[in-house]
């Protein structure tokens, strides 16, 4: 059984949990990496920056800029090059609002302090950005996925290098996932449903 076979057969209710364990794992390899690799814990601080100039020019304007780029894209390109199988599709149709935004917050919380915060600053700029977009599993074999969440990925990166605060990448993260899993539930798939 693949992986989109078991997430397709939960309810929302499970797959919900699954996204909360998998982003609360992410957390803690966050921080038992960065107590290996940082000289202090304090270190976090220093990309914790709030400046909500910064914040909204370099987090906000941007993830809404990659939002209308990905919307323009799902309409001329053919909806089998967005599909994921359905599982996008079943994470964000089943559920309210409030848990669109709390899964998303917690998802762009999770990886940007293990993706910039950790190994960007620990292993460089381009390491970080493909490496995630290599555990983005199910695009890999999606080549505009694919290259979609790796320009995503290489784009916040350097946003975290031109700024160094990771309140700017997460938010232009959330805003990314937000939106399009807003457009998701209430165009029921219509706009990348199925294939």
């Amino acid at each position: 059984m693949s992986q989109r076979d078991i997430i397709l057969g939960m309810t929302d209710r499970e797959l919900r949990k699954q996204v909360i364990l998998s982003q609360g794992l992410l957390l803690a390899a966050s921080i038992v990496l960065s107590l290996l690799l940082f000289e202090s814990i304090g270190d976090w601080f220093q990309y914790l920056n709030w400046n909500p100039k910064e914040i909204i020019y370099f987090g906000l304007l941007p993830g809404i800029i990659i939002v209308l780029i990905d919307l323009i894209l799902m309409r001329f390109l053919p909806k089998s090059t967005f599909y994921d199988g359905g599982v996008n599709k079943k994470l964000f149709t089943g559920q309210p609002v409030s848990s669109i935004f709390f899964l998303t917050l917690l998802v762009a919380w999770s990886e940007e302090m293990l993706f910039r915060g950790v190994i960007q600053t620990s292993f460089g700029y381009v390491f970080a950005s493909v490496f995630f977009a290599i555990i983005h599993l199910r695009y890999l074999k999606k080549p505009v996925l694919l290259v979609s969440v790796l320009m995503i990925s290489f784009y916040i990166g350097y946003l975290f290098e031109q700024t160094g605060n990771l309140f700017v990448t997460i938010t232009a993260h959330f805003i990314v996932d937000f939106l399009l899993g807003l457009t998701i539930r209430y165009y029921k798939g219509g706009i990348i449903g199925e294939a």
